[in-house]
């Protein structure tokens, strides 16, 4: 990290000169919470955030930032900076506060709290006095579990409040599938749905404030959902896509589809990490296994028959460690079950359905085909044995 000392004072005044190696480091309870403030506000936190050595605590809650780079991050012009800088420092102390709601044992407890009510600078020199609220403090420090990690200039471009809250939502998902990939002790679906984070509508608009604001959906998903994904897509490391899910007439729940893109810097932090490392290598080998067994099963054969893999795709180690992982032990269970000419018909009837779409990923469009089938299967046999290792494929569709 980049500082300037201030030596008659002994003051650490951050600049932004080092910005990638910087993070953000909060429980899942503030990332969850309403945050009721204005765009400028919740940058600057974050900014602010970022700056805390989460193993050295800064004394009094106080951290000191640089004026100049500041104004760096926010962008803002000579013109209006100084102006602007107060006014979003005014309304920080005025009316910018988290609602953070909290499970408890009889129910949930709400605490509001203002998270930096004392900012001080003046017009002679370049640093500004940041201090935390108390109250803040224990969702940002000493976090042995359910926090969240994100580099400070993943934000340093996001235009809007709600790019800000869904991305930080989006990432507390994404880190807990990163950990649960490597460290284990989720099922595989389970960490799938981490990359796959659903949220209701109710709750979407909990968390971006909206309750009472674009009464419609079509207006909450045009100013909030769309243009919050456009520039997340366009200035973070995330790739993200959307599908609507409905109850009744009415989209009930959104259901995210989240994608790092391929950036040599993505795991810079991590390098000199060798915990990180030893898992990294042990995740290469075993994806290496996978992949070998992948390559020599009778159902990649089968897939490329019925053309749901092509040899290209069979390129991609990581599409064919997941096939072997997560799909073909459900396709071992459907052959003790029917045969392996009922593998052949269920895959047959599974490519006459196929939409476009599903061919973005393909492993998991077979594995949600051969989800909802099983069930069916396991269900005729229980109520006509006799039916047993006979059919090859249910009544039921395979719904998308």
């Amino acid at each position: 990290m980049s500082m300037s000392i201030i030596s008659e004072n002994q003051k650490q005044v951050y600049t932004l000169n080092e910005i990638e190696k910087r993070k953000v480091v909060e429980h899942n309870s503030l990332i969850t919470s309403i945050a009721k403030m204005q765009k400028t506000a919740l940058k600057m936190f974050e900014l602010a955030v970022s700056c805390i050595d989460t193993e050295n605590p800064p004394k009094d809650n106080i951290i000191y930032l640089s004026k100049k780079e500041l104004f760096s991050f926010f962008d803002v012009s000579s013109a209006s900076k100084h102006t602007r800088f107060k006014e979003a420092i005014e309304y920080m102390q005025k009316q910018a506060f988290f609602q953070i709601k909290e499970e408890k044992n009889k129910g949930y407890e709400m605490t509001s709290i203002v998270p930096i009510p004392t900012v001080k600078w003046n017009s002679y020199n370049d640093d500004v006095m940041i201090q935390f609220n108390q109250f803040i403090m224990p969702y940002l420090i000493d976090l042995k579990a359910e926090f969240t990690q994100y580099k400070i200039s993943e934000l340093k471009e996001l235009n809007s409040k709600y790019s800000l809250i869904l991305y930080r939502w989006l990432a507390m998902n994404y880190s807990q599938y990163e950990h649960y990939s490597v460290k284990g002790g989720r099922r595989a679906e389970q960490v799938e749905a981490y990359r796959n984070p659903s949220i209701t509508v109710k709750e979407l608009r909990e968390i971006t404030d909206t309750i009472n604001e674009y009464t419609r959906f079509q207006s909450f998903e045009n100013r909030v959902l769309k243009n919050a994904i456009e520039e997340i897509n366009a200035h973070t490391s995330f790739n993200v896509s959307y599908e609507k899910v409905k109850k009744g007439r009415s989209i009930d729940s959104i259901v995210f589809h989240i994608e790092k893109k391929r950036r040599a810097d993505d795991n810079s932090y991590k390098l000199e990490d060798t915990a990180f490392q030893v898992d990294k290598k042990q995740k290469e080998q075993s994806e290496a296994v996978l992949v070998k067994q992948a390559m020599e099963s009778k159902y990649t054969r089968l897939l490329l028959d019925n053309m749901l893999l092509s040899p290209y795709e069979m390129t991609d180690t990581s599409l064919m460690a997941g096939l072997q992982a997560h799909v073909y032990p459900l396709y071992d269970e459907l052959k003790a079950l029917r045969g392996l000419n009922g593998v052949k018909d269920h895959l047959s009837y599974v490519r006459a359905k196929q939409e476009a779409y599903s061919k973005r990923n393909i492993a998991k469009y077979l594995k949600k085909a051969i989800e909802q089938y099983l069930p069916t299967v396991k269900l005729q046999d229980l109520e006509q044995p006799e039916r047993a290792s006979v059919r090859g494929r249910g009544k039921g569709e395979i719904h998308e």
